[in-house]
């Protein structure tokens, strides 16, 4: 069986992906540093017989995370898809104007470093097979500035600028790079519900065509739904 790993998993987005790609035949590991939480969702995913365990990491914590890469390895071997989505850190979003060092960096931190922490952990065995894929989930602000996310919007823009420079880099050794960019506050049973998403980025998986796109697509600033 393939194996996805999702970085930053949650009841909401990270347990659709581990559905969608569960129910098309891979193994689940999920991260993210609530141990508590990601025991319910493998429990949720094993009642519908999705293979999936939990790995809790911080991170904010390198030693943390390398050691639940290393776990996810050791159980499932080969991580054939690396999904990066966690929440955007310590800080809520903040106007341009009140951004400070402290609200700025802990954003990068969390959403720049450790999406580049998270790849380190899958591309050298990736680039050995010349085979994986690495999908990276952000919101609108990756693409426009958003006034009202002054300090994420300047992790996220940072991190879109990692993914498409990956992709550039990794397309001609076999590995898929993509980046899929929200316009929408999540709600499920509606029109932005998760699994909605999770259907999105399996087709833009599944076919891999292009290396970015929004949900829903064509949706700016001015159009997103909240």
């Amino acid at each position: 069986m393939k194996t996805i790993a999702i970085v930053g998993a949650g009841p909401g987005l990270g347990l659709s992906l581990a559905k969608k790609f569960g129910t098309n035949g891979f193994q689940v590991a999920l991260i993210s540093r609530n141990a508590d939480k990601l025991n319910h969702l493998v429990d949720e995913l094993k009642g519908l017989g999705i293979e999936a365990a939990a790995f809790p990491a911080d991170l904010y914590n390198k030693e943390q995370l390398t050691a639940a890469f290393q776990g996810i390895k050791e159980k499932y071997g080969f991580i054939n898809v690396l999904e990066f989505s966690p929440t955007s850190g310590n800080y809520p979003p903040t106007p341009a104007s009140q951004v400070t060092e402290e609200n700025a960096l802990d954003a990068f931190q969390a959403l720049v470093v450790g999406a580049i922490r998270s790849v380190e952990q899958v591309l050298p065995e990736m680039l050995a097979k010349k085979d994986g894929a690495i999908l990276f989930t952000t919101g609108l602000s990756s693409l426009y500035p958003i006034p009202m996310m002054g300090n994420i919007g300047i992790a996220l823009s940072g991190l879109r600028n990692y993914a498409n420079n990956l992709h550039t880099d990794l397309a001609p050794q076999g590995i898929y790079v993509a980046h899929l960019a929200l316009g929408v506050f999540i709600k499920p049973g509606t029109a932005t519900d998760p699994g909605l998403i999770a259907d999105a980025w399996y087709d833009l998986y599944t076919s891999k065509s292009q290396a970015e796109d929004t949900f829903p697509q064509g949706v700016t600033p001015a159009t997103i739904i909240w």
